[in-house]
């Protein structure tokens, strides 16, 4: 809440992606249908902390074509401030999914040269306003040129009276894992908060484990370190004092918008108790517990459905009261957890 008590706003910058998936009951004998969902980790977060209740505002680039226009009209309808949104030349991002029986999603990327890697200087200085306490970003945004490095020091401007928050979301055979080992030191050095999963943890500290990534992590400056663990919850550390928290038991469609829905729940749940707008120095152990808690119901229910569709605040006010909600109550330190696996969801990058 802002100091006169109306809700926080939170700002999010980075790509929308048309996530395509095969739809077998419209295809036919030497033909492949599909059904185009408008997605992006950072757009999928917007829509999700608008839904939720938090004023959002999304700076993206939306390329004039049909996929464009699909993204616009998505995040419009979501309850999502455009403004500072720029109208470019360039295509549309494509991800052409294939998901296995699990509900796990494989990716092909038509991404070359698209409007979302584009930013320039003068546009991001054109967006920026002072009416915000989060800044969310991360993603293909802070990693592919020429645009990244605008982003960068767009971050480190905002800094100055927002809060920062990053999700590296990698993906390996778009961009080589040793960008974003690069890039994540100086993004650190940036973040108050860093959500990440464990397949980006095996990616980015190959054969650490969580708490000493944690470490690793704080030690560049970051003060909470979230890392997703799938249906087993989420480990939260803060400045180096941790808790876990359970994944709640639901009937899992897909994951597609899972990670992108448990950083909007987090984000959400942090900025209606006054923890963003500064460096997180009145935030607690307790206060990250709860705000997990939120974003990992938040992440499970986006699990229930097809695609990345999170669910709207009437939705999660009516699974409180109907009792879905099955959490245990996190405990206050950590509890021994799995080692990230080696092996990361498959992607393929297509010129």
């Amino acid at each position: 809440m802002t100091r006169d008590g109306s809700p926080s706003r939170v700002t999010v910058l980075g790509e929308c992606v048309a996530d395509a998936f095969a739809d077998p009951g419209r295809s036919g004998p030497g033909e492949l249908t599909l059904r185009a969902l408008p997605g992006g980790g950072p757009a999928n977060t917007a829509v999700a902390l608008a839904r939720l209740g938090t004023p959002t505002r999304f700076l993206g680039r939306f390329s004039n074509d049909v996929f464009g226009a699909l993204f616009r009209d998505r995040l419009s309808a979501s309850g999502v401030d455009l403004t500072g949104s720029v109208s470019a030349p360039e295509p549309s991002t494509l991800a052409v999914a294939d998901l296995d029986e699990s509900g796990q999603a494989t990716y092909a990327f038509y991404a070359d040269s698209a409007a979302d890697w584009q930013w320039t200087a003068a546009e991001l200085a054109a967006a920026q306003q002072d009416d915000a306490v989060c800044l969310h970003t991360g993603s293909l945004a802070l990693v592919r040129q020429p645009g990244a490095g605008h982003i960068e020091d767009h971050l480190a401007s905002a800094r100055e009276h927002v809060t920062v928050s990053v999700d590296p979301n990698v993906r390996p055979l778009l961009v080589p894992p040793s960008t974003y080992r690069e890039g994540l030191p100086r993004w650190c050095a940036l973040a108050d908060i860093l959500r990440l999963s464990e397949d980006d943890l095996a990616l980015l500290l190959p054969g650490a484990g969580l708490e000493e990534a944690c470490d690793t992590w704080h030690s560049a400056s970051a003060r909470l370190v979230v890392i997703t663990l799938g249906g087993r919850g989420a480990l939260a550390s803060l400045d180096g004092h941790r808790v876990t928290v359970p994944s709640p038991a639901i009937d899992i469609v897909d994951t597609v918008g899972a990670g992108d829905s448990f950083t909007a729940g987090l984000l959400h749940r942090l900025a209606a108790v006054g923890h963003l707008g500064g460096r997180l120095d009145r935030l607690s152990l307790e206060d990250v517990a709860d705000a997990c808690s939120f974003a990992a119901y938040v992440a499970a229910l986006t699990c229930s459905v097809p695609g990345a569709n999170p669910p709207r605040a009437e939705h999660l006010a009516t699974a409180f009261l109907s009792g879905e909600r099955r959490l245990t109550k996190p405990v206050s330190t950590p509890t021994p957890v799995a080692q990230p696996s080696p092996n990361r969801a498959r992607a393929r990058a297509v010129p």
